[in-house]
């Protein structure tokens, strides 16, 4: 009875010829994987400094500033993403989420009815360009929900900054979704069996999803006796894992957002990482449970 080795049947040139094929295919994507974490490293080392100078050191007007630039770039790529081409809708949408974003922050009472006022604006230049009439609630509707979406969730960062220990709470809010994000990476590789949500994002698994709630309790931990925020071991295990499946869900909320709109980054501002919404759709979510949790847990105001 023939059981392999050296009585197996010689293969083909055919076969040796897929095979060489298929070597070269994946020795390709393992270069080209290479490349891409290069140029990712690469475009976003010099603004590496440029946030932790203004996070640590610079004058809070600065950044103030970075905030509300990041706010305009995301919201421009939302409204983008979900109004292609409607450029002056694009416009309005984004100038309602930076003034709702100002009104938060801020808060002076004149701003809201200005805010309202834009906000009605944007609704009825809806009325304006309704073509494809088929889309047009759902543009409507990103124009009254994209300022709270973007607005409302990443402003929150520019709170925890204004925060006593602010940057050390900012950092926080980072750590929570970045461990959260790369622990759920590296179990999903190991351990990765049963799909989370397999419409959404195929290679995302359950498995992931938890080892990325691990990751985002080590975050918390990491402020707790690297940082020393004044947060109980229990509340560093509850905040991990609150902040860390919402911040997953964020991700996961982005991801429906790119599928119904056909693309497969929210823009291309940053060479090898796509849009700026992409790295920050998880930030949005655990940077507001981690402001909500310091001002009315903590009362850190």
């Amino acid at each position: 009875m023939t059981t392999g080795g050296d009585d197996a049947t010689p293969s083909s040139p055919s076969d040796a010829a897929a095979s060489d094929s298929v070597s070269a295919s994946e020795a390709g994507n393992a270069k080209g994987k290479l490349g891409s974490t290069a140029l990712r490293f690469a475009s976003a080392l010099p603004l590496i400094p440029v946030i932790l100078w203004l996070l640590f050191y610079g004058p809070r007007w600065g950044f103030h500033a970075f905030a509300f630039l990041a706010i305009a770039i995301v919201a421009r790529e939302l409204m983008a993403m979900t109004m292609p081409g409607q450029t002056v809708l694009i416009g309005i949408g984004t100038l309602a989420t930076l003034g709702f974003a100002a009104t938060v922050v801020f808060a002076p009472a004149y701003l809201f009815p200005a805010v309202l006022g834009l906000g009605m604006v944007a609704l009825v230049a809806s009325l304006l360009r309704p073509e494809p009439i088929e889309t047009a609630g759902a543009r409507t509707g990103w124009l009254f929900g994209g300022p709270i979406y973007i607005g409302g969730l990443l402003v929150t960062v520019d709170l925890l900054h204004g925060l006593p220990f602010g940057a050390r709470w900012v950092v926080l809010a980072m750590m929570l979704a970045f461990l959260s994000d790369t622990a759920a990476y590296f179990a999903g590789r190991a351990f990765g069996k049963h799909k989370l949500y397999e419409k959404l994002s195929p290679k995302k698994t359950i498995e992931g999803s938890l080892g990325g709630l691990v990751g985002a309790v080590g975050g918390a931990f990491f402020a707790l006796y690297v940082m020393k925020l004044p947060i109980p071991v229990p509340h560093a295990v509850a905040l991990g894992v609150v902040a860390g499946g919402l911040g997953q869900a964020g991700d996961l909320l982005e991801s429906l957002l790119k599928r119904s709109a056909g693309v497969k980054d929210s823009g291309n501002i940053l060479p090898g990482h796509g849009g700026l919404l992409d790295r920050v759709d998880a930030l949005m979510f655990t940077a507001a449970t981690t402001w909500a949790y310091a001002v009315y847990v903590l009362d850190a105001r």
